[in-house]
């Protein structure tokens, strides 16, 4: 059977900086009603099966209960399974949903959810190509579009329209290691340096505290602090290298002070003392003595003083489905042509 995986995250976009910039977030009802669109829009293209991860925020109960009253005139849904696994509501049941489809051989994962879900995912299956849609609070990675179109695309590779040649895109990422990998983890977007000596509210919202960006694209119409990279010198995800800045403190002193979009609604002064390009496999070293590395928005790993901490740039490191060119694709060769006999 031809078979997709899928990942939706109920509680993304409901971290602190939501609060603070009067962000909105979706409700679960919406974000069911995005599921119900990927499902509708893969099985018209002949997605046979779609694994889902569970949730206990709600997700999984409210879809059930619209698959329960079956197929209608404008809704046919392919078979759907959930995963058998226990959730945790912690970023552990993306982890382990992204491990248990890459041992059931999806075709690809559809990921609901905003940097730190994308990053989870590819974190545990960078072999399956993933597409992301975008129900985060930064959301830099996953590219805002229509659902149905992204099931639409996810299809056309999986039944085999699109090879992976039309149909995949490579990614950066940036690989972090401290004392020579005695703690390893990515980022799909940005790696932040901050001297803040502990975890706490996990997502970075506080220009002072900070002390180095490193960007594996940097896009001048993100939100976020990759918005820092790309208001200084735009790096595209399919451009070649990434992007290091190295913001003012007293060791460094600032150049310029850059207005930059670091949440929703919330513009900040972030005072920069330089930047420089970030070649491919070039490791970094971060100057900072003690702190925190956040991935892609959220604190997750601390390190102390005389730790070696370090950064380097991967290209082709996982691949996306490129839902624009995938639908380009399909127009220009007729993919979604039907016969005129009825």
């Amino acid at each position: 059977m031809t078979t997709i995986g899928l990942i939706a995250n109920p509680v993304s976009a409901r971290d602190i900086r939501r609060i603070i910039a009067n962000a909105s977030n979706l409700q679960i009802a919406d974000r069911v009603n995005i599921v119900l669109r990927v499902l509708t829009a893969a099985h018209s293209l002949g997605v046979e099966r779609v694994l889902v991860m569970p949730d206990n925020g709600g997700i999984r109960a409210l879809l059930m209960r619209h698959l329960a009253r079956g197929h209608s005139q404008h809704q046919q849904w392919p078979l759907v399974e959930f995963l058998g696994m226990a959730p945790a509501s912690t970023v552990d049941d993306t982890f382990e949903a992204a491990r248990l489809l890459r041992v059931a051989g999806v075709a690809a994962i559809v990921v609901l959810g905003g940097d730190g879900t994308h990053r989870a995912a590819v974190r545990e299956c960078r072999s399956i190509p993933i597409a992301g849609i975008s129900t985060g609070t930064n959301n830099v990675f996953p590219e805002m579009r229509e659902s149905t179109i992204t099931g639409m695309a996810v299809a056309l590779y999986a039944t085999g329209r699109l090879s992976a040649a039309q149909a995949l895109a490579p990614n950066k990422l940036l690989e972090v290691s401290i004392n020579e990998g005695a703690q390893r983890d990515i980022a799909l977007v940005d790696a932040v340096i901050s001297t803040d000596r502990y975890i706490g509210a996990r997502a970075l919202w506080k220009p002072e505290s900070l002390s180095a960006v490193y960007l594996s694209f940097a896009d001048p119409q993100a939100i976020g602090l990759s918005a820092v990279g790309g208001l200084l010198k735009p790096v595209g995800r399919r451009d070649a290298g990434g992007l290091a800045v190295q913001l003012a403190d007293a060791q460094h002193p600032a150049t310029l002070r850059l207005l930059a979009p670091i949440a929703p609604g919330m513009l900040r002064a972030v005072p920069i003392a330089h930047w420089q390009a970030m070649p491919a496999d070039q490791p970094f070293t971060v100057a900072q003595q003690g702190g925190v590395v956040a991935l892609d928005g959220e604190r997750e790993l601390g390190f102390d003083p005389g730790d070696r901490v370090q950064i380097t740039l991967r290209e082709n490191a996982f691949r996306t489905v490129d839902v624009a060119r995938c639908m380009q694709i399909a127009a220009s060769d007729g993919l979604l042509r039907l016969s005129s006999t009825p």
